[in-house]
């Protein structure tokens, strides 16, 4: 059993903010392999994820703490919908197919 805690995520969020990126991952998953990827991932203010897709997998988000918006996009680069998740007001995340 792997713990998700304070105590991991304060200091996913310490590398995440040392990070030139602005965030860090901490795997779940054994190898870039494996079927499913699982990962614990600090994204600190001022960092964007790029517009990207997986063709093979879905994806899903559950936030923790804070608040990040996530958009989903046309092939054309339109956003189709936009959500900003925020534990604090019951919006805790997405599942993208």
């Amino acid at each position: 059993m792997k713990l998700i805690d304070k105590q991991l995520i304060d200091e996913v969020s310490r590398q995440a903010k040392q990070s030139d990126r602005l965030r860090m991952n901490h795997n779940f998953h054994q190898s870039l392999d494996d079927k499913c990827h699982r990962f614990l991932n600090a994204v600190e203010p001022g960092t964007k994820v790029e517009i990207h897709w997986h063709p093979t997998k879905d994806e899903s988000f559950v936030l923790l703490r804070g608040r990040v918006r996530v958009n989903t996009y046309n092939d054309d680069g339109t956003v189709m919908e936009s959500v900003i998740l925020c534990p604090e007001e019951g919006l805790y995340g997405v599942d993208i197919p």
